[in-house]
């Protein structure tokens, strides 16, 4: 089941963009996923909604966009910042 591991992979990139400390902060991780990437979507996104929910991550959720091309790239990570006004 390589969708584990590019939901790792996910994580990982999003732990390189905030930092190990900021982790519980990840409210949401955007990622396109083309319909050609080979990727399976259902078992892709169940793989990533468990990692994203649990820790270090604590409750953040994964925003997955289908495409039609071959892409798979994470496209943004929402980090809460403590202000109330968002």
């Amino acid at each position: 089941m390589h969708e584990l591991s590019l939901a790792m992979d996910v994580c990982r990139i999003t732990e390189d963009q905030v930092g190990r400390a900021s982790l519980g902060l990840v409210r949401e991780v955007g990622v396109e996923v083309g319909d050609r990437s080979g990727v399976e979507f259902g078992t892709f996104e169940f793989c990533l909604e468990s990692l994203l929910s649990a820790p270090p991550f604590v409750n953040a959720r994964p925003q997955i966009e289908r495409t039609p091309g071959d892409e798979l790239r994470v496209t943004y990570v929402e980090v809460d910042d403590g202000d109330s006004s968002d």
